[in-house]
């Protein structure tokens, strides 16, 4: 059937003449498709020993207390806007029920959970160490110190109720001043212990309203260590870093005995009570509380914070640009609509992104005598990032995800479909609506049925037709602006320099983006001149279940396509002809990905449609027929387009695979394909969310107790899932740290001066109930620490090591996270 529909589709290795600046980048990266296939495969870039990894994880982080104790409530109430909506409700001047919502979000909170909070504390409890730290973050410019603090620098220190110092800071910083703290508690600390404490300190930074922290090392992929678990495992001792560091500041800055027990987890969307706040406080309002100051990472945080507060403008705004779209596209036929808030709260999503660097690429961009220069390397990045993109619905719901529910009535087409209007065109924009509406089937009687606007109607239709809404497998892809859409003047990926500021100029006199911000793609390049490496970031993760396993495998399949595609390139088999740049062709690759996140079974296709490419792997897809309802289309199955993916990976990628070892992932995603209940992983996480309430479906329960329960348990079970993996790996780190304790006599002292005469493995075990219930001693916190940070430093040793061994020792490896 395919070879009929498809029958006129020139084949797709024949069809164009290389260009010559093709020819020409591969010829200064080496590679030469005529040399035996082992050599040819080394040659390429993004192979065995030539990747190299690291991850940026974004964590949910939230202060558990009562409103007359934690920080947030205290700022609200406090503040001049509550005091001014009080008076003006008094005065009749602006209804009721601004100031009631606002109340209502002060006093309802039976969890005590106060999601993004800061948390104060006496400066007297700080170690001089983390005082000094403290005061250098001051500054207004860490490279230049004579220019003094911040403007802001009061916002962060005052006095308390006894008249003493006190410290007030998000979260994300908190981490930092943990750490410097159990670092200066320690009297004769070793200097590998304190070189290796002071370095990660950077390494916990925030600049949206989450924490964030980056990898500690680079991880060099090679088969003998799991290549992708390597990069789990490194994931995975940084989150029980962080762990132990928010249990330590909970005791040695008080907070837990005043009454402000911070918290930190894995949580893919935006909390559901700050999203309820959004409603009802003011777009300045929001970002005065929740903004990232950025105290650590960047030498100016008051730019970065500034920053930060125009892409919060920005999205906001294009947040209601979004609408006439929906309008133009004509998803909505009148101006009945209920409008988007005039704030944005996207920008509190979490995701991981995953960075892949190769040495190879870099070590030439860093020789000006090789020849190959950033021209080349955008040229060559841009047509692979093209190619990845067609490969991203393999991963979306399987190794990641964000299960979420949407009721009836949040099916206003402009609140549902979020920032899609900028990422597709309105072809697919009104294709994915028809499907989403049928998926979950918002229909009485035979005809399509959307929310009216009053929400008491709303709510009264859907119980009376009995409509639930829909489940989503990941709705943080949906729920924010992931990737922009090319305009047919400036596409993103053509392969010229500047072309994203081009990009950027256009979208902004339409007044969807801005032209200082970084352009938003799901697979972005990285740039050697900016980066300091050259590779690529996997920005299309939502949660991960488990970092060793899911993580890891995620890495595992991003090498393989990264990979795949500089092959096709290598073998002339992937130009830059074969998947056009104009948006039509940008969105209906994208479009899947899209409709992947929604749970839609199906997409469609022109099949006349110039991406050779994306023909290519139709021809391997089963069930492929033309669409009744779109004349001039195909009608492709989502579950089938993966599983023809699949294929040809194994088919075009076998020997990569083999070289890698990658068989037993490949199977792995086959089992997550073909059976999602019980391997995917927005199936997993489902089934847990629904566990305690001992339901079947999402959709036996309200949206909001749904999301509500979800956000309950990445908050307590998934946490404690992926501390006690930690946990498990540490226990195996113990046999490498005794062994080079035996073997150097350097870390032989600093062995001691840690574990003294104890035995690490009953040490640890003790350790585990204690920090699985959060009641370990701040002794015993510090003494964890110092074993992670041992650890981190070994691994950092064997790495670099590894390194250097490589016919590329010249070259000094970044952090890929940047």
């Amino acid at each position: 059937m395919m070879t009929e529909i498809l029958q006129d589709a020139t084949p797709f290795s024949e069809t164009f003449l290389s260009p010559p600046q093709q020819d020409y980048c591969l010829r200064l990266l080496g590679i030469d498709s005529g040399k035996q296939a082992d050599s040819f495969l080394e040659s390429i870039p993004f192979s065995l020993h030539d990747t190299t990894a690291g991850t940026e994880s974004e964590l949910q982080a939230a202060v558990m207390g009562d409103r007359s104790t934690v920080d947030l409530a205290l700022a609200i109430e406090h503040s001049n806007y509550f005091t001014n909506t009080v008076r003006r409700a008094l005065a009749e001047d602006t209804p009721r029920r601004a100031l009631t919502s606002l109340e209502r979000f002060l006093e309802a909170n039976p969890d005590r959970v106060w999601e993004n909070s800061w948390v104060r504390f006496s400066q007297q409890a700080l170690s001089p160490l983390a005082n000094q730290v403290f005061e250098a973050d001051l500054l207004a410019d860490k490279s230049r110190p004579a220019l003094g603090i911040r403007s802001d620098a009061e916002r962060f220190r005052g006095k308390g109720t006894a008249g003493l110092g006190m410290v007030r800071v998000p979260i994300s910083y908190l981490l930092k001043l943990s750490l410097a703290d159990a670092l200066g508690k320690q009297e004769a600390l070793p200097q590998l212990l304190g070189d290796t404490g002071f370095r990660l300190l950077e390494h916990f930074q925030s600049d949206n309203s989450s924490p964030e922290t980056y990898s500690f090392f680079v991880v060099p992929l090679r088969s003998e260590t799991g290549t992708g678990e390597a990069v789990g495992k490194e994931t995975s001792i940084r989150f029980l870093l962080t762990q132990l560091l928010i249990q330590y500041a909970n005791q040695a800055f008080s907070l837990e005995s005043s009454g402000q027990k911070a918290i930190i987890c894995f949580s893919p969307h935006p909390p559901i009570r700050l999203k309820q706040l959004n409603e009802c406080i003011s777009d300045s309002f929001y970002r005065e509380l929740f903004t990232s100051p950025c105290l650590s990472g960047w030498d100016q945080g008051e730019v970065k914070q500034q920053y930060m507060i125009l892409c919060h403008e920005v999205l906001s705004r294009s947040q209601l640009a979004a609408v006439a779209k929906l309008r133009d596209a004509g998803i909505i036929a009148n101006n009945l609509v209920v409008l988007p808030n005039v704030s944005s709260i996207s920008l509190a999503n979490n995701g991981t992104h995953i960075s892949l660097g190769s040495r190879k690429l870099t070590l030439l961009l860093k020789d000006p005598s090789s020849g190959f220069t950033q021209i080349h390397e955008k040229y060559l990045g841009d047509l692979a990032i093209k190619a990845v993109e067609h490969f991203l619905p393999l991963f979306v719901g399987t190794y990641s995800a964000a299960p979420y529910r949407l009721d009836f009535c949040d099916f206003h087409p402009e609140k549902a479909l979020g920032f899609l209007p900028h990422e597709l065109d309105f072809t697919h924009l009104r294709m994915i609506w028809r499907r989403w509406k049928k998926k979950a089937r918002l229909s009485f009687l035979g005809h399509s049925l959307t929310p009216t606007g009053p929400k008491w109607l709303d709510q009264f239709l859907s119980r009376l037709l009995q409509l639930p809404g829909d489940y989503l497998p990941d709705f943080r892809l949906i729920d924010y602006l992931v990737a922009l859409l090319s305009t047919d003047q400036s596409p993103a990926l053509d392969g010229t320099l500047d072309n994203s500021n081009r990009l950027k100029k256009d979208l902004s006199d339409l007044g969807i983006f801005d032209t200082k911000m970084s352009l938003y793609l799901l697979y972005r390049q990285r740039e050697f001149h900016k980066m300091g490496f050259s590779g690529f970031e996997g920005r299309h993760y939502s949660l991960f279940e488990s970092l060793l396993n899911d993580l890891g495998r995620a890495t595992d399949l991003q090498t393989l396509v990264t990979a795949l595609a500089f092959k096709y390139m290598a073998q002339d088999a992937l130009r830059r002809e074969h998947i056009p740049d104009d948006p039509s062709t940008e969105s209906e690759r994208r479009q899947i990905i899209f409709g992947t996140a929604i749970g839609i079974p199906t997409f469609f296709v022109r099949k006349n449609s110039q991406n050779l490419f994306l023909r290519r792997i139709l021809q391997k897809t089963e069930a492929v027929r033309p669409s009744h309802r779109y004349p001039g289309y195909l009608r492709v199955q989502n579950r089938d387009y993966r599983l023809a993916l699949l294929r040809i990976l194994q088919e075009d990628g076998s020997d990569l695979i083999e070289m890698f070892q990658l068989k037993d992932t490949l199977e792995d995603l086959r089992n997550r394909l073909e059976d999602p209940a019980g391997f995917a992983v927005a199936d997993r996480l489902t089934r847990s969310i629904l566990g305690v309430s001992n339901l079947r479906s999402p959709l036996q329960i309200r949206a909001a107790e749904f999301n509500q329960a979800a956000e309950r348990y990445y908050r307590e079970d998934l946490k404690r899932h992926h501390l006690l993996e930690a946990l498990e790996l540490m226990e195996e780190a113990l046999g490498e740290l005794t062994k080079q304790a035996q073997a150097d006599i350097h870390w032989r002292s600093v062995w001691r001066y840690v574990m003294g005469d104890m035995d690490p493995w009953a040490f640890l075990h003790g350790m585990k109930k204690d920090l699985l219930e959060e009641q370990a001693k701040s002794g015993d916190l510090i003494k964890m620490i110092d074993l992670v940070l041992l650890n981190v430093q070994l691994e950092t040793q064997q790495a670099a090591a590894f390194l250097q061994e490589e016919p590329h020792n010249a070259l000094e490896c970044a952090s890929v996270c940047g």
